[in-house]
This record gives C-alpha cells, sequence and structure tokens, in this order.
C-alpha cells in the first residue's frame, strides 16, 4: 500500500510517500515559501533525478497539486497516477483531549480540529489547508490524521494539571498537553530495540532538540510527563521561544514597554530562547563557533540550554524512579556531540546510579504517521 504523508507548515509543505508495510521510502521533497510570488519545490525519488525548481503556489491548495504533479512527472515521478496512492497521512499538531489516537478524517473529524485551531492558530489551520487540498485531488483516498498530542494523552492527571483555579480545566480544558509526540513514541520504540528490551520494561526520557524543544518521560512505552504544555512555548530554552518563565513577566512587560500582550508572546516564540539569548540566531552551529571565539552572550545562551536539559532529565528520573536511557533526537539531538557531551558530563551521578545509557536515535516522523496510517486503515 502507497502511503503519502503531509506535513504542512505555515508557509511550507513536507512529504514524503512510502510503500507499507515494507517502510519502504519511495519519494520525498518540500514546497517552500507558499504565498510568495516564487515557491520552491525540492523532490527526490527513487532511482531517478533529483528535481529543484521554482513554481507558483499561491496557497496550500495550489501546492498540494504541484506536490502530486511531481509525484506523476516524466523526469522524477515515481507513480503513473495520483490515485495510485492508497491512503494520506496528515501531521495535525493540537488533538487536545478529543483525539487520543489517529482518525480518519471526517466532516466531524475536520470540524474538531477547526475548533481547535484556537489552541493552535499557528499550526492546525495550515494542517486543514493541506488536507482540503489533498481532498480536492483525491476524494476518494482515504486520510488519516496523526496527532501531535496523541501520544502525550497517558500523562496522569497530576501530571497535566496547572495549579489554577479548577474552573478553568473544566470550561477551557487549560492543561499542559504536550507536543513533539509523533518523535517521542518513534524514538522510544527503536530505543526499545537497540537495548533489545521490552520497551513496557523500561524507563525512558526522550529529548527532541531542534528548533523546539521538548523533554518526555516515557514509562513501560507511555508518556507520563513532557516539558511543552498548553502550548508548545512551555519547558526548555529553544530555537526562539522562552520556555519557562514566571508568567508575571508578561504583564511587567506590557506596562514597561507599553506593548498590547499579543506582542509579548510573539517574543516570547519568536525572538527569545537561543536567538534572543545569543544576539545570534537560532543555529546552534554558529552559536558554538561564537562560544569558541569568547563570545559572552553565546555561552550564556549555551549553558541555559544545556542546563535546563539536565534539569528536566533529573526531575523525570526521579519521577519515574530509575532511568534506563536518554535519547537525543532532532537536529540538535542527533547532530551536536558537543550539546550531548555537556548535558551527560553534567549528570554523570544520576547516569552511574541508574546505570543509564545515552543513545542517538535520528527521528523519523513521516514513519510514524505512515504506520499509524496504515495500522488505523487495516484494522
Amino acid at each position: 500500500m502507497l502511503v503519502l504523508v503531509v506535513n504542512c507548515g505555515s508557509s511550507s509543505v513536507k512529504y514524503q510517500l512510502f510503500d507499507m508495510p515494507k517502510k519502504i521510502s519511495v519519494a520525498k521533497g518540500s514546497i517552500e515559501r507558499i504565498g510568495e510570488a516564487r515557491s520552491l519545490l525540492s523532490h527526490k525519488s527513487q532511482k531517478r533525478d533529483t528535481l529543484h525548481k521554482t513554481v507558483t503556489a499561491k496557497d496550500h491548495k495550489r501546492a498540494m497539486q504541484i506536490l502530486f504533479d511531481a509525484l506523476t512527472c516524466d523526469s522524477c515521478g515515481v507513480l503513473d497516477r495520483p490515485d495510485d496512492i492508497k491512503a494520506i497521512g496528515h501531521r495535525v499538531v493540537h488533538g487536545a483531549e478529543i483525539f487520543k489516537n489517529p482518525a480518519l478524517i471526517n466532516k466531524k473529524v475536520l470540524k474538531s480540529i477547526r475548533g481547535l485551531s484556537r489552541l493552535a492558530p499557528l499550526h492546525n489551520p495550515p494542517s486543514l489547508a493541506g488536507i482540503a487540498g489533498c481532498i480536492s485531488v483525491l476524494p476518494e483516498v482515504k486520510q488519516v490524521a496523526v496527532f501531535d498530542t496523541a501520544f502525550h494523552q497517558t500523562i496522569p492527571d497530576k501530571a497535566f494539571t496547572y495549579a489554577i483555579p479548577y474552573e478553568y480545566y473544566k470550561k477551557y480544558r487549560i492543561r499542559r498537553y504536550g507536543f513533539h509526540g509523533t518523535s517521542h513514541k518513534y524514538v522510544a520504540t527503536e530505543a526499545a530495540r537497540v537495548l533489545k528490551r521490552p520497551l513496557s520494561r523500561l524507563k525512558l526520557v526522550t529529548c527532541h532538540l531542534g528548533n523546539g524543544c521538548s523533554v518526555a518521560a516515557v514509562e513501560k512505552g507511555k508518556s507520563v510527563d513532557t516539558s511543552m504544555g498548553f502550548t508548545p512555548l512551555e519547558g526548555l530554552a529553544m530555537g526562539t521561544r522562552s520556555g519557562d518563565i514566571d508568567p508575571a513577566i508578561v504583564k511587567f512587560l506590557v506596562e514597561k514597554e507599553r506593548i498590547p500582550v499579543s506582542k509579548v508572546i510573539e517574543i516570547l516564540n519568536k525572538k527569545s530562547g537561543l536567538t534572543g539569548l545569543s544576539g545570534i540566531g537560532n543555529d546552534m552551529r554558529d552559536i558554538l563557533k561564537a562560544k569558541d571565539r569568547g563570545d559572552n552572550r553565546a555561552r550564556l545562551a549555551i549553558d541555559v540550554f544545556v542546563y535546563r536539559i539536565k534539569k528536566y532529565i533529573g526531575a523525570y528520573a526521579a519521577a519515574m524512579d530509575g532511568l534506563d536511557a536518554v535519547i537525543f533526537t532532532a537536529g540538535i539531538g542527533e547532530n551536536q556531540g558537543r550539546i550531548r557531551q555537556m548535558v551527560a558530563g553534567g549528570i554523570r551521578g544520576l547516569l552511574k546510579k541508574f546505570k543509564t545509557r545515552i543513545l542517538v536515535i535520528p527521528t523519523n516522523e513521516e514513519l510514524m504517521i505512515a504506520e499509524e496510517t496504515y495500522g488505523l486503515l487495516k484494522r
């Protein structure tokens, strides 16, 4: 069965076509700068030419048509026609408490995803646009929504409940949801394979460290805590996000800077973290180079970044009363050995006490989505 995985951002689409259940990647690519005058298509397929070209994608609907054209083109395509695809799996960031598992997309599911856009205004609307684009091209093909938040729906109430008046949870469902769930689930499953032990008998901390960063405590194969919260802003210091702060800082900045709350939230999401601390940007490679040149702000940004990770690992080891392995994944986690060494070097006693393994496992969210999609349709 050919399963297409679609991951829509606000101005981009990433995609990958899998032959399931063989788990073979047949083709993959991306369309960047959607909505601009000149969009960029990158497409790579098995045993065919790699394609890089300028396209016109005024919206996600048009981007989907470009995607399917690439999959069927003479020089780099892998399909005779689009309906060779038997299922499409969509990454959807926020499923709240409604979706604890992948969902076959229908009108009711679409309405729920649309309603949850208030919780993820930057993420759910592009997913909806991508779904609509796929339906317009392949209306008869079954489509599945796979939610970033679903893996974390096993977190107990003592971990997901904020200590604010309980009525706000009842009225608005304000709670910890967690994100990057597909990635955390994938690397936890792979860790069990590497360790040659049942996932049901392991206590793991999974560290997804990219531009967005999150840590999860995975006990017996289930997420029992995670660093991101009601939104992806909580938790670790990230590329551009502040992570944990005293919420009273928001009011303080509103008054001192004479700016609206929305502007402060934008600063915390887009101008903070590594970017705000270093003054350089969100690329860890550039910040490490600056640190080596003696840049004190770069040194501070890295110290804060590493310190937060160590704190969360320690907290989750205590929460699970044990720790079999710490897994690093995503751009920084997979590629920046110096950062991994700084983290591990700062928790030597903890690692020794629990005889903890350090693993580097490349994430593959697209394959996880393909597996979830295939699994749902084969039930």
